[in-house]
């Protein structure tokens, strides 16, 4: 079992930034994926970004320039740096973990563990 808790959630005015981190415990594998994700009020839930046990990494369009995934080397902490953040950017928070590659996963159904959510609102 691997378990997510996420930390940093807050409120914000459009421009600002928040850091929002995630610990990871439990058995960890060699191999993994970790993203982040969201969601907002009656809205489906979105990838935000990913990072693969090699660093490789990927970005929704909305957030590219403006969000950077990082990761400890033991995988044990997930990072999501936000600047310049949005209205549109206010959401529920999620990190997710899963065995093995980055898949395409919009909306995260690939991915077996997930933390409790952390909220993030940005007003304008």
């Amino acid at each position: 079992q691997v378990q997510l808790v996420e930390s940093g959630g807050g409120s914000v005015q459009a421009g600002g930034s928040l850091r929002l981190s995630c610990a990871v415990s439990g058995y960890r594998y060699s191999g993994y994926c970790m993203g982040w994700f969201r969601q907002a009020p009656g809205k489906e839930r979105e990838g935000v970004a990913t990072i693969a046990s090699d660093g490789s990494t990927s970005y929704a369009d909305s957030v590219k320039g403006r969000f950077t995934i990082s990761r400890d080397n033991a995988g044990s902490s997930l990072v999501l740096q936000m600047n310049s953040l949005k209205p549109e950017d206010t959401a529920t928070y999620y990190c997710a973990y899963r065995r093995g590659g980055c898949p395409y996963s919009p909306t995260g159904r690939s991915f077996d563990y997930w933390g409790q959510g952390t909220q993030v609102t940005v007003s304008s």
